[in-house]
């Protein structure tokens, strides 16, 4: 089915939205245009006054979630998670098919993708949810939001905060099968001038084998990791806000080598991680104009050793950006800055890239809202480049939304692409364009359904080229990749209360790859995912998710997953919970020759005081 085709079925699902009834006795309460997403644009905004589809998990469904952020991220419609093994092994999370290094990673403002990968992206292997109070996923090209890379969308994290005044702190422990272990400890702190939180977390596991272990792999692979997070904000007496967010993680993680370890090595092929960032801002205002100021810095130290060698990856990222914003009359609002950031690794050469940006938001009536928004970059090596966002969203009744958003990206070559011994310092950057169309229905508080027709094309795309001879290598090098590749699709989304404590929820992704090139991650055709959650009674809850995958790359089998958990409420913000991770043991992979984990069992104690 052409990638075209699909994106009209796509509009077509979305229009049946607006035919379904209306659940019985329900009343229409309408959409929260209290809610607050930070990642949607320049500024924060409300949920649903942005034309860009973000998916939202909060503080709540992150409590005694799954421990790994990538297994959490199963569930959002149109991720897809790509692990080489056990926790602490190679994780990528493609977006709506796009590949990991087409979507950036922030963590608490910070950029995180490793500048020394070969693609520049965030490994989410080793990355907990324990510290965590949401995740934001944005979809769609976001370049002229984020610059560079933002061609699929953006991930933000944001670690843990204080939501009542006074002194909180929360505690999470947890023990599971494969020797699991979890522990985290939050201190927050809040008045009306200032904020602080403190976070400090361990996990350790000995894991299974990373290559599948039905292939005769018997070595287990283990992973243990310390994460300390910082946050504090302050208001002076002239209005003027300071901040800081800091965070600062150790690590180590076995994996098998290409060839595996059959007869049992412990210990042979293992990476040490040390990973820092820092971000300092300040916010203040001077007439009509607000102002933000930020300086951020990332690095990134990768010890691998594999057989007795060892090989070093070290990498950094710094950048400076300023923000300005005014109000233009009632309903127009002007958000305009510009930013700069250099990239290193050691033993090649940095990349600089620079931009500046404009965006307009227009509210034409109180029920639709435009925004456009315009950035031009200039990268060290090849120059300049363009990109542009329009978003729209109309809300004709209380009930209803409707949303729509194109916008064009581009990802600039990585440091590894450029100048290792493969790279070609002549590459120009991967361009890409997305466009969708959503529809959203409630109704009351019962019933909601969401559905989104999306559209991905990208070209000049950088791959291996075995012919190439660019780099002078016999073998080949990095080179521009002929033709165009293009993802489209249907995302729905749908949430039913049976009964007073008994909850449905469901996330489908149909994923049309037909026409995408050989260089991208292979996406399944289908992606269903069903939940139940039940009160069972006044203290104990109780939830089911089963997950269907079919339509899979050549080479992968179809697979079903069932999860189960249960929460028991022992009063004064106590909870103890138990969590089952495939429950009728599946055998099946993400990535060809890499496991997955067999029937798993958790359990935990959550408590805020």
């Amino acid at each position: 089915m052409g990638s075209n085709r699909v994106f009209r079925h796509g509009l077509l699902a979305s229009a049946a939205v607006l035919t379904l009834p209306v659940a019985a006795g329900a009343q229409d309460t309408g959409f929260d245009l209290g809610e607050i997403v930070v990642s949607a644009g320049l500024e924060a905004t409300e949920a649903d006054r942005t034309g860009s589809t973000v998916d939202v998990i909060d503080a709540e469904a992150l409590s005694g979630a799954a421990v790994r952020v990538s297994d959490i991220l199963t569930a959002v419609p149109g991720v897809t998670v790509r692990g080489n093994g056990p926790m602490g092994t190679t994780t990528a999370v493609v977006l709506r098919g796009a590949p990991a290094a087409y979507v950036p990673v922030l963590i608490d403002g910070i950029e995180v993708g490793d500048p020394t990968a070969i693609s520049g992206d965030f490994d989410f292997g080793g990355m907990i949810g324990a510290d965590l109070s949401r995740i934001e996923v944005l979809k769609g090209s976001q370049s002229a939001i984020y610059g560079a890379n933002a061609v699929g969308g953006v991930i933000d994290i944001t670690s843990f905060r204080p939501t009542e005044m006074g002194t909180s702190q929360q505690i999470r422990l947890e023990f599971g099968s494969n020797e699991t272990a979890l522990a985290s400890y939050s201190l927050g702190h809040k008045t009306e001038r200032a904020e602080l939180a403190f976070t400090l977390s361990r996990v350790t596991s000995d894991g299974f084998s990373a290559l599948d272990e039905n292939d005769g792999n018997f070595e287990a692979d283990g992973y243990r990791a310390t994460r300390a997070s910082l946050h504090a904000r302050y208001t002076l007496d002239n209005g003027t806000l300071i901040g800081l967010n800091a965070f600062r993680e150790v690590s180590r993680g076995e994996f098998d080598d290409w060839v595996g370890d059959v007869l049992g090595t412990p210990g042979d092929d293992y990476t040490d991680r040390k990973a820092t960032g820092v971000r300092a801002f300040t916010e203040f205002s001077t007439g009509r104009i607000d102002h933000t100021l930020s300086l951020t810095h990332y690095r990134s130290d990768r010890q691998s050793t594999s057989n007795g060698a060892v090989s070093d990856f070290d990498g950094q990222r710094s950048k400076a950006a300023y923000k300005g914003a005014m109000d233009l009359g009632a309903r127009t609002r002007l958000v305009f800055g510009a930013d700069s950031m250099r990239e290193s690794a050691a033993g090649f050469r940095s990349t600089t890239i620079s931009g500046v940006f404009a965006d307009l938001a227009f509210a034409a009536t109180p029920d639709l809202d435009l925004d456009l928004t315009y950035r031009h970059d200039d990268h060290s090596r090849f120059g300049g480049f363009d990109t542009a966002r329009l978003t729209a969203v109309y809300r004709p009744r209380e009930d209803l939304l409707f949303r729509a958003a194109i916008g064009n990206g581009f990802r600039a070559p990585s440091i590894y692409q450029l100048f290792s011994i493969y790279g070609d310092a002549g590459l120009q950057p991967e361009e890409s364009l997305t466009a969708e169309l959503g529809v959203e229905k409630r109704w009351g508080t019962r019933a909601s359904l969401k559905a989104t027709a999306f559209y991905l094309e990208a070209d000049n795309l950088i791959g291996f080229d075995p012919l190439a001879v660019a780099c002078g290598q016999p073998w080949g090098c990095y080179a521009q990749v002929p033709g165009v590749s293009r993802r489209s699709g249907v995302e729905i989304e749908g949430r039913l209360a049976l009964r007073e404590g008994l909850d449905l929820s469901l996330a489908y992704t149909y994923t049309d790859s037909a026409r995408s090139g050989p260089d991208w991650a292979q996406v399944a055709l289908h992606d269903l995912r069903v939940t139940a959650e039940a009160q069972l009674t006044p203290l104990l809850s109780g939830s089911l998710a089963v997950q269907h995958v079919a339509g899979r790359p050549t080479g992968l089998e179809d697979y079903t997953v069932v999860d189960a958990g249960m929460a028991y409420d022992l009063g004064t913000g106590r909870s103890a919970y138990l969590r089952v991770e495939n429950v009728f043991d599946t055998e099946y992979q993400t990535v060809r020759t890499y496991g997955t984990a067999d029937r798993t069992v958790h359990v935990g104690l959550s408590a805020t005081f």
